[in-house]
C-alpha cells in the first residue's frame, strides 16, 4: 500500500496499480482493512489514466466496503458525468454533499414547510406541520432548542435581519414573533382571513410582509403588532413575497399566475409580471435587486428584469411544480426545491443545471443559502431537514 502510494506521486502509474492490485488480492488476516483505501488509490489512478469504466468499477468496490467513503462517491460522480450518465452522476453527488439529514420533526403530520437560516449563519430555523419551529446549530447539525407555536401547523418562518426575532405563520392564520435567544413568544398578529403561506421581513427590520390565500398582503409594525397597511390586487392566492434590497419595492407570486410589484411606501402597483402558465410558488430578487427569479407550478423558473417587464431566460429541467427558490449570495446561482423531491442549482447567466440534489422521499417545501454561500439547506413533505455543501466547496 505505501509503496503504491508513493508510486503514485512519482507518476509511475503502472507500477503504483501492480501494488495497490496486490494489496486487494492479499488474505492475510489484517488485508482487509487495507482494502477500501487500494480500491479508491488504484481507482483514482484509472481515471486518471482515462479508463473510466475500470475507475467506476474499483470505487463501486470501495463504496461496497465502507458507505460513508464519500470522497468514493465524489470522484464516482466526477466519472459518470463525464461518460454523460447523468442521472447516476447526481445521485453520487448527493451522496457526497449531504452533510446532515436532520429528523426532529416527528408525528402523522410533520412535514417541513419552511427553512431559513439567520443572517449569521449560526442557526437554522425550520418549520412544521407538527406545530413547532427548531431551531439547529447550522455547523454541527445539533438541536438548540424548539419552540412550541400551538396554533395550527407552521406555513413560513423568517429571521429578522438582525437575527434577533422569528417570526412565523401558521394554518389558523396568525402569525407569531420570538425571541431567538431566549425562546419566549413576544408577539402575536391577527389580521388575515386565510392562510397565511408567506412572510418577510423588511431589510431595515421595522416592518413584517404577510402575505395570504386570502389575496392581500399585509404589513405589520413589529414592535406593535399594528396593521401599517394592505395590499390587493391579484385575484388568487399570494404563495410568496419578497422585499428588494433596498426596501422599496415588494414583489408577491400568486396562483393568477402572475407576479407584481409594490411600492412599499404607497402600496401603488408598480409592475405586473405574466410569463408563468401555472399558479407561481416562489419569487426571489437578486441581491443586487436588478432582477427577479420566480418558481411556477408550471415546473419553470423565469428570471426577469423587472424595471422592464422582460423576461431574460427560462430555466427548464423540473418535472414537477418549483416550490421554492433562493439566490446565492453573490447572485451567481439559483437554487431550487420541486414537487419532484429534488433540489436543482442553476447557472444564472446560462439557465443551465448546474448539479440536482437526490434525498428527499417526497416533495421539496422549501430551500435556502448560507449567508456565506457554502451551504444549501431544504425541507420536505418527508418531515426532514437537509443540510447540504455545495459542490465547489
Amino acid at each position: 500500500m505505501k509503496r503504491g502510494s508513493v508510486w503514485a506521486e512519482l507518476g509511475e502509474y503502472e507500477k503504483a496499480i501492480e501494488d495497490f492490485t496486490q494489496a486487494i488480492d492479499n488474505k492475510a488476516d489484517d488485508a482487509s482493512t487495507y482494502y477500501p483505501d487500494a480500491f479508491y488509490k488504484r481507482g483514482l489512478i484509472n481515471l486518471n489514466l482515462g479508463n473510466l469504466e475500470k475507475g467506476i468499477d474499483d470505487l463501486s468496490n470501495v463504496i461496497k466496503l465502507d458507505s460513508n467513503y464519500y470522497e468514493a462517491d465524489y470522484k464516482r460522480a466526477i466519472a459518470y458525468e463525464t461518460l454523460g450518465e447523468d442521472e447516476a452522476a447526481n445521485k453520487d453527488y448527493s451522496k457526497a454533499l449531504l452533510i446532515y439529514n436532520l429528523t426532529g420533526h416527528s408525528g402523522i403530520f410533520a412535514a417541513v414547510r419552511s427553512v431559513v437560516i439567520s443572517p449569521n449563519g449560526i442557526t437554522l430555523a425550520s418549520g412544521s406541520e407538527d406545530s413547532t419551529i427548531k431551531l439547529w446549530n447550522l455547523k454541527t447539525g445539533q438541536e438548540i432548542k424548539t419552540l412550541f407555536v400551538n396554533s395550527g401547523s407552521v406555513l413560513a418562518v423568517t429571521f429578522s435581519p438582525d437575527g434577533q426575532t422569528i417570526a412565523c405563520s401558521t394554518t389558523q392564520k396568525i402569525i407569531k414573533l420570538w425571541s431567538v435567544s431566549t425562546g419566549e413568544e413576544i408577539l402575536t398578529i391577527l389580521g388575515h382571513s386565510d392562510w397565511i403561506h408567506s412572510l418577510a421581513f423588511s431589510p431595515d427590520g421595522q416592518t413584517i410582509a404577510s402575505g395570504s390565500d386570502d389575496k392581500t398582503i399585509k404589513f405589520w409594525n413589529v414592535g406593535t403588532g399594528e396593521q401599517i397597511r394592505s395590499f390587493s390586487g391579484h385575484s388568487d392566492y399570494i404563495k410568496s413575497l419578497s422585499f428588494s434590497p433596498n426596501n422599496n419595492i415588494i414583489a408577491s407570486g400568486s396562483c393568477d399566475k402572475t407576479i407584481k410589484l409594490w411600492d412599499v411606501q404607497t402600496g401603488k402597483e408598480i409592475n405586473t409580471l405574466e410569463g408563468h402558465q401555472e399558479c407561481v410558488r416562489a419569487v426571489a430578487f437578486s441581491p443586487n435587486g436588478q432582477t427577479l427569479a420566480s418558481g411556477s407550478q408550471d415546473n419553470n423558473i423565469i428570471l426577469w428584469d423587472w424595471q422592464n417587464n422582460r423576461q431574460i431566460r427560462t430555466f427548464k429541467g423540473h418535472s414537477k411544480a418549483v416550490t421554492s427558490l433562493a439566490f446565492s449570495p453573490d447572485g451567481k446561482n439559483i437554487v431550487s426545491g420541486s414537487d419532484d423531491k429534488t433540489i436543482k442549482l442553476w447557472d444564472v447567466q446560462t439557465g443551465l443545471p448546474i448539479i440536482t440534489l437526490f434525498g428527499h422521499e417526497s416533495y421539496v417545501e422549501s430551500v435556502a443559502f448560507s449567508p456565506d454561500g457554502k451551504n444549501i439547506v431544504s425541507g420536505g413533505y418527508d418531515k426532514t431537514v437537509k443540510v447540504w455543501q455545495m459542490p465547489w466547496q
